[in-house]
C-alpha cells in the first residue's frame, strides 16, 4: 500500500519532495484539494469536514497511513479526527509533531514534566486558521516552559503562491515579517508554519535577518516518517504513486511542475 499525503493545495509538495528524497522506495499518493483551497481562512468545522473527505479518498487509494502535509488541517482537524473519527486500522499523522520535537529536543512520547529549552522567543508565521487554533502553543506548553510565542497570521500568502504570483507573495511575506517584528523585535527562532512557506523560505530568511534560526518543516517530517515506518513496517508496501486534485488537473499540473521543477501529472480526484 502507498502512503497518502494531503494538502489543501500545492504547499504539501514541499513535504512530498522531502519524503521522496528520504524514502525513495516508498510509493506516495498526493491529494490536493485545490477546489477548496486555501483552508487557512475557513472555519474549524469546515476544515474538519474537508480534511475527512480528503483522507477517505486516500483510503480508497489503499493508503492506510496518511500524512496531513497541511498545518491548517493539522491544527484545526487532526486532534478531533484522532479522538472521535479515525478507525483503529488507519493512521493519520500531522506536521506539528516533528517541529515541536525539534524545538524542544525531546521525543513526542516523552511524558516528563515541561522543562526549559534553549529557545525562548519564537516567531510563528502561519495561516489565520492555524493561528486562531493555538494548536502549536498548546502542544508546546505540554513540553516546554518559558517560551514566548508570537504568532503572525500571514493572510494572502498562500493565495499568491497558488496563483503563481511570487512578486505579490514576496511583498506579503516582507510585510508580515515587519508586523511580527513590531510585536517581537528580536526572535531567536522563526517557524514557517505552513507547508507553502518553504517556497518563500529565502525571502523569510532575508526579511528576518541574520541570527534568527528558521525551522522549515519538510525535512523534519521526512525524518519523522522514516522513523515511524521503521517502527510500523506494516503500514506501507507495494503501491502506485499518483497525484490527485479536486481542481483542474491541467492547471494544477502546470503549477506543480513549476514548484518541483519536474513534470507532475495530476489526475481528477
Amino acid at each position: 500500500m502507498a502512503v497518502g499525503v494531503f494538502d489543501s493545495g500545492l504547499g504539501g509538495l514541499t513535504v512530498l519532495r522531502a519524503l521522496e528524497r528520504r524514502l525513495p522506495d516508498v510509493p506516495f499518493v498526493y491529494y490536493a484539494d485545490s477546489a477548496h483551497a486555501p483552508y487557512g481562512v475557513r472555519a474549524a468545522n469546515d476544515i474538519f469536514e474537508l480534511t475527512c473527505t480528503a483522507v477517505e479518498r486516500l483510503w480508497d487509494e489503499d493508503c492506510d497511513l496518511v500524512v496531513l502535509a497541511c498545518n491548517t488541517a493539522s491544527a484545526a482537524a487532526l486532534r478531533r479526527m484522532q479522538e472521535s473519527w479515525l478507525p483503529r486500522d488507519k493512521r493519520v499523522l500531522g506536521v506539528f509533531v516533528p517541529l515541536i520535537e525539534a524545538l524542544t529536543e525531546r521525543r513526542w512520547g516523552d511524558n516528563s514534566p515541561p522543562r526549559e529549552v534553549r529557545v525562548n522567543n519564537v516567531a510563528l508565521f502561519a495561516t489565520p486558521a492555524t493561528v486562531a487554533s493555538r494548536a502549536f502553543q498548546r502542544e508546546l506548553a505540554f513540553r516546554a516552559i518559558g517560551v514566548d510565542v508570537e504568532a503572525q497570521a500571514c493572510g494572502g500568502v498562500v493565495d499568491a503562491i497558488e496563483e503563481g504570483d511570487m512578486i505579490l507573495a514576496e511583498a506579503l511575506v516582507r510585510s508580515h515579517v515587519d508586523a511580527l517584528r513590531r510585536k517581537m523585535p528580536t526572535p531567536q527562532a522563526a517557524i514557517l508554519g505552513c507547508t507553502h512557506y518553504p517556497i518563500m523560505e529565502e525571502i523569510f530568511r532575508d526579511a528576518l535577518g541574520p541570527g534568527v534560526e528558521v525551522y522549515s518543516q519538510a525535512d523534519l517530517v521526512g525524518e519523522s516518517l522514516a522513523d515511524y515506518l521503521q517502527r510500523h513496517p506494516g503500514m506501507v508496501g507495494e503501491g502506485e504513486a499518483k497525484f490527485l486534485t479536486t481542481g483542474d488537473p491541467r492547471r494544477v499540473s502546470g503549477q506543480a511542475t513549476q514548484f518541483l521543477r519536474r513534470r507532475i501529472p495530476f489526475q481528477q480526484a
